[in-house]
This record gives C-alpha cells, structure tokens and sequence, in this order.
C-alpha cells in the first residue's frame, strides 16, 4: 500500500462545521471531509479492492466512495491531518487479512467431566423430590 498513492487519490473538501463556536464557527470553514473513490482507486489490486468492499460495506456510498469526516478541532490544517490519519488506518485494517480459523475439540477429559457434574446436578435436583408423589 502506497500512502502517498492514496492520499493523492483522495480528495479534501473544507466546510463549515456545525455546533458551538460562536462567530467562528459562522464564517470559518474549519470542517474537513475526505473523499475516497474505492472503485476507481489504482492504488489497490482486485484481491485488495474485494477485501476493503467487504470490510468497509458500511461506511460505503452506493457508489463505492468512501467519506470521512473531523470537525475536532477548530484549525481546518489540523482537522485535514487527523481525518488523514483516520482514513489511512482504516485502510490499513481493511486489508489486513483475517487469520483462519482452527477447528478444536474438547478433550476427553472435558467431556467425562462435563458429563459428571450433569450427573450431579440431575442426582442434587432428584433428592429434592417428593418421594411420594412418584
């Protein structure tokens, strides 16, 4: 994966962010949003793009574009960097390939002992009957 690739496939738009701030908050487009089109990326092979579909289903568009947003702080250069930060880790997580799982049994020691403390509780609960009704 080439970071820069993909930070230049990105594309960065600046508006204004919502919440307290005052006059600041009125006139200042501090609000970065980052937009990703993974369809069209060249950054990644087919195996990778099927992988980050899968993983990133959710935070897709219907258009296979991916839109992260951080109105943290009131810098817009700040903002522009974590936002950078937060799509390259996601990206990082999508491709990384889920380890595969391995069948295991319980031992035969676990399932005598399993069977035994079942016994146990049948025999507890059957004490506790009336003999007399049976």
């Amino acid at each position: 994966m080439d970071e820069k690739q993909l930070i230049h496939e990105a594309w960065y738009k600046a508006v204004r962010s919502s919440g307290a701030g005052g006059q600041n908050v009125n006139k200042v487009s501090s609000k970065v949003e980052l937009h990703f089109d993974l369809a069209s990326s060249t950054a990644f092979s087919d195996d990778e793009k099927d992988r980050l579909q899968k993983k990133l289903q959710p935070r897709l568009t219907t258009n296979n574009e991916l839109i992260l947003q951080c109105d943290e702080s009131r810098s817009q250069h700040k903002n522009k960097e974590i936002v950078t930060q937060r799509f390259l880790e996601l990206i990082r997580e999508g491709l990384k390939k889920p380890k595969p799982r391995k069948k295991t049994k319980p031992s035969k020691a676990a399932k005598l002992k399993r069977l035994r403390e079942k016994k146990h509780r049948s025999e507890k609960k059957a004490s506790r009957r009336d003999p007399l009704k049976e």
